[in-house]
């Protein structure tokens, strides 16, 4: 008995021994996969033949459609600031401080408003040959310098006292004149365009 079982257990390594190089081969073979037969591009060479691809090979096709880019661009751009959207805005536009000022003088009907009006109509006065006129329109013009002095300053004033109100800490340096100039422009042309109406409550 003990003979036959020393028998079996010598046999046992032979047959495992045997079946192995057959495992080994079977998992070699399901391991190896098909080579690409070229070694891999390197990142900077892959680069630079994406790069090669995407360029027209002809130079003024390339520098048109780089133009038409910014073309593009610039226009994105100039449609945000006019929407005074805060990332297009120039540096004297862009603060919550400046969008008030806007917003204040926005919200009513002045008389620098139509300061420009008034100008085109002296001009065209002056060319009248009129002893009256020419008397009174210097009288006019004074008047109608200090009432628009005198109503930017009012409104600088009052907008800088509602930024320090509202936005404690924010610089309103300029404050003044930068709403004093926005009241003398013309409402359509003013820019950023103005997002409130007249009678808005600010």
């Amino acid at each position: 008995m003990f003979r036959r079982r020393n028998a079996a257990t010598e046999d046992a390594p032979d047959e495992s021994a045997a079946a192995d190089p057959a495992a080994e081969a079977a998992a070699a073979r399901g391991a190896v996969t098909a080579g690409k037969g070229r070694p891999t591009p390197k990142r900077s060479e892959s680069a630079r033949t994406r790069r090669y691809q995407l360029a027209p090979e002809d130079r003024k096709q390339a520098a048109k459609q780089a133009r038409g880019r910014d073309r593009a661009e610039r226009a994105r751009k100039s449609e945000a600031m006019r929407r005074g959207e805060e990332w297009a805005l120039q540096p004297k536009d862009k603060g919550p401080v400046r969008a008030l000022a806007r917003d204040y003088v926005d919200s009513k009907r002045r008389f620098s408003e139509f300061y420009m009006y008034g100008l085109v109509v002296l001009l065209f006065l002056l060319f009248l040959h009129n002893a009256v006129i020419q008397t009174i329109l210097p009288a006019v013009l004074i008047v109608m310098v200090l009432i628009m002095a005198g109503e930017g300053f009012w409104i600088g004033s009052r907008v800088a006292k509602l930024a320090a109100e509202r936005y404690p800490g924010q610089s309103t340096r300029g404050i003044k004149m930068y709403s004093g100039m926005r009241a003398l422009q013309i409402r359509k042309l003013r820019f950023p365009k103005p997002r409130v109406k007249p009678g808005a409550s600010i």
